[in-house]
């Protein structure tokens, strides 16, 4: 297939990459389990059995309304909890072929909703916000992820005080973040990257 590039030639890609069936189990799956492996999951909460305090019964058994053993029950302001968070990953197992399914299928989608465009490259002359600022104009775009094979540091350094609008390397690319973007700006040594990488 084709892929039109802005103020070039268009350039062949892999139909098998940029033109797969689109899954939302998968694609679900693969963001789910992204977002998943970025908790901390250090989450940790006292049972009743760690609670500082006296363990002494305050109140005679009987005469005296509800049963109760120690202060420490969940039931009292102050009290243990009765089923306590514990630290635990949150990590899910995903396989190679699956998480490369996933991008291939969330790049397709993109490009048949006319989401992407595909640039020469990503110069910019200095590190001025109003310099990349200029180059969406260009575009015509105003929330956007820009993807470069190599960001210059000056492309690094335009973009990042502009809302919405991210420079990543290819290494940089995650299914969350394609998922969440607007538009996808690649240039076409990244979409050579891409399809070297997804083939």
């Amino acid at each position: 297939m084709e892929l039109n590039v802005v103020g070039a030639s268009p350039m062949q890609v892999s139909e098998a990459v940029f033109n797969r069936p689109y899954s939302e189990a998968l694609v679900h799956q693969i963001v789910t389990a992204y977002r998943n492996a970025g908790r901390a999951g250090t989450k940790k909460q006292k049972t009743r059995s760690e609670m500082s305090g006296t363990t002494k019964k305050f109140k005679k058994q009987k005469g005296g309304g509800a049963r109760h053993g120690d202060y420490r029950a969940p039931i009292f302001v102050g009290g243990g909890r009765a089923f306590a968070a514990r630290p635990r990953s949150f990590a899910q197992k995903v396989n190679r072929k699956m998480y490369r399914a996933a991008m291939q299928a969330i790049l397709s989608e993109l490009i048949r909703q006319d989401r992407v465009r595909v640039i020469a490259g990503l110069e910019i002359a200095n590190s001025k916000t109003k310099s990349f600022i200029a180059k969406l104009n260009e575009l015509g775009v105003n929330r956007a992820t820009f993807v470069a094979s190599e960001v210059s540091e000056n492309a690094y350094l335009a973009a990042r005080n502009i809302p919405h609008v991210h420079v990543v390397d290819v290494h940089g690319l995650n299914p969350a973040s394609l998922v969440g973007t607007d538009n996808l700006v690649l240039t076409v040594d990244a979409v050579k990257k891409i399809e070297e990488w997804l083939s």
